[in-house]
């Protein structure tokens, strides 16, 4: 039902008016909660958001005359509006606008009787506290306590109150002598209405590291999908060249087309193949030539040279010497591929 303006008193038709106007300037409305904030921490919110934001207290049911005036989309902000709420005006976008206020937020001890915004839970451990009546108080609200080494000691980890749950009056006091802080104090988000959408805080409260992770992933599958594909983007060009290459040399190796770049993939392929049978031959007991026992045993033998580790405190060989080592090894794998050769035609 649509409010009117015309029987209220003069001051109040101008606080709806200045609404208005605000609204009129500002890309962005909002409602915020100022429940339970202390003057001095306003004052300093206030000070913080001078240029960004302006913050403008006033009756509820002149903020639901305005908005009612304005009608459209900005007419259902009326349905958000509780408690103490106050009016933010912003060029800001609605989630950096949340973003800002969250970081305005301060521990505060909590209130007999306030919701309890999340569980709230004690550690075990050491107090400060001597031996005295806090250790009833303690068991009373639930908190197993003991006296050790002269201190009050909390004896497990408790959950006290869960998230949605009443703090009572006793646990109130409990949590205040432990220097437990479980209330967020500052602008509480209600609703904020930008580019004719209102904004609930379950929407502004966006996990910003899982969003980038979600868009790293989404961005991770296309370019697979297209590489897989085979669907030629600026992007992954270079990726189905280097596939398509690679897929044309095991092409060229499984068909044994001799082409330069594929030559020497076919004759290592065939060395291996050629070792592998000499290796099951030698296994069978079959007589091997001198020359393709010697390629047999030092094939046997690379791969428990290859993991033995290199002795740090050896001395370096002499250049001659590793010159004679280069030559021996080059003899050694020309003989073997020599008697290989001779052993299979």
């Amino acid at each position: 039902m649509a409010l009117y303006t015309r029987h209220l008193p003069a001051w109040k038709r101008r606080e709806v008016s200045e609404i208005k106007r605000l609204a009129g300037e500002y890309a962005a409305v909002g409602l915020v909660d100022m429940y339970g904030i202390p003057a001095t921490q306003l004052q300093q919110i206030r000070r913080n958001l001078r240029g960004i934001a302006v913050v403008m207290m006033t009756r509820n049911t002149l903020m639901e005359h305005a908005f009612s005036e304005m009608g459209g989309s900005m007419g259902d902000l009326q349905k958000h509006i509780s408690g103490q709420s106050a009016l933010i005006f912003t060029n800001e976008n609605p989630f950096k606008l949340f973003k800002l206020l969250e970081k305005t937020k301060t521990k505060m001890a909590a209130k007999p009787g306030e919701i309890a915004p999340e569980d709230i839970v004690v550690q075990k451990g050491p107090t400060s506290f001597k031996p005295g009546p806090i250790v009833g108080e303690l068991q009373q609200a639930g908190i197993p306590a003991a006296i050790e080494g002269g201190k009050v000691r909390i004896r497990e980890t408790r959950t006290v109150v869960r998230r949605g749950e009443v703090i009572s009056r006793k646990m109130a006091e409990v949590l205040a002598k432990l220097d437990i802080r479980p209330m967020d104090v500052g602008l509480m988000v209600q609703a904020v209405h930008y580019g004719g959408t209102v904004f609930t805080p379950d929407l502004l409260a966006v996990d910003e590291q899982a969003y980038f992770n979600n868009i790293m992933l989404a961005a991770q599958q296309a370019f697979n999908l297209s590489v897989n594909a085979a669907v030629p983007t600026r992007l992954t060009a270079s990726a189905l060249i280097g596939r398509a290459v690679q897929e044309a040399r095991n092409l060229g190796v499984e068909a044994g087309i001799y082409e330069k770049g594929v030559v020497d993939l076919i004759i290592g392929r065939v060395y291996r193949e050629t070792l592998a049978l000499a290796l099951a031959a030698a296994d069978a007991g079959f007589e091997l030539e001198e020359s393709a026992r010697r390629a047999v045993e030092a094939a046997a033998a690379a791969p428990v040279t290859a993991a033995a580790p290199a002795a740090p405190a050896e001395k370096e060989a002499a250049p001659e010497e590793e010159k004679e080592e280069k030559e021996e090894k080059e003899e050694d794998e020309e003989s073997g591929i020599a008697g290989l050769g001779a052993l299979f035609g």
